[in-house]
C-alpha cells in the first residue's frame, strides 16, 4: 500500500517561500505557515483570515485536504480554527486561507512564517442517497449524545 499522493503546490506571493513541510516522520499532517507582509495581532474573541501564499492542485476529486488547528497553538493561545475544520475540495484553486479564532484570553501575535495550522489529505466518498422507510436496528438504536456513557 503506497502512503503518498502528489499534491501539484503553486506560490502565490513572493512571501511564500516555505513549502509546507511534515514536522516528524510519523505527522499525519503537513505545517501550513502564514504569509504576512508585518506581524498581525489578535485580539480576545477576534477571528481572522491567514493567507499561507499557497495554492494547491489535488490529484483527484477522490481526495480532499483538511485544515485543523495546531495543539500547540490551542493549548498555549488558546488559538484555534473559526470554522473547526477547513475543507479543500479538489476543484478549488485559490489561496489557502485559515480561519483563527483566539479564545483565550491574551492578544496573539502572529509572525509571517509562523506555523499556523496543519494539512491532513483524505480519501472523499460521495455518497449516493436510497430512501428508505425504515433503518436496520442495532443495539444502540436513537440513543444520542452521552447514551453510551460518559
Amino acid at each position: 500500500m503506497s502512503g503518498s499522493i502528489i499534491v501539484k503546490i503553486k506560490k502565490m506571493t513572493n512571501n511564500s517561500s516555505t513549502l509546507p513541510t511534515y514536522a516528524t516522520a510519523a505527522s499525519a499532517g503537513v505545517d501550513l505557515r502564514a504569509d504576512l507582509k508585518e506581524p498581525w495581532i489578535i485580539n480576545p474573541g477576534e477571528n481572522v483570515k491567514i493567507p499561507t501564499g499557497l495554492a494547491i492542485e489535488l490529484p483527484s476529486q477522490q481526495v480532499v485536504a483538511l485544515v485543523f488547528a495546531r495543539s500547540g497553538l490551542a493549548s498555549r493561545h488558546g488559538m484555534g480554527l473559526t470554522n473547526g475544520v477547513g475543507v479543500i475540495d479538489a476543484d478549488y484553486r485559490g489561496e489557502i486561507q485559515v480561519l483563527m479564532h483566539n479564545s483565550g484570553p491574551q492578544p496573539v501575535i502572529i509572525n509571517s512564517g509562523d506555523r499556523i495550522a496543519q494539512m491532513v489529505f483524505m480519501p472523499v466518498f460521495q455518497a449516493l442517497f436510497e430512501e428508505v422507510a425504515e433503518l436496520q436496528d442495532t443495539a444502540r438504536g436513537t440513543g444520542g449524545f452521552g447514551s453510551t456513557g460518559m
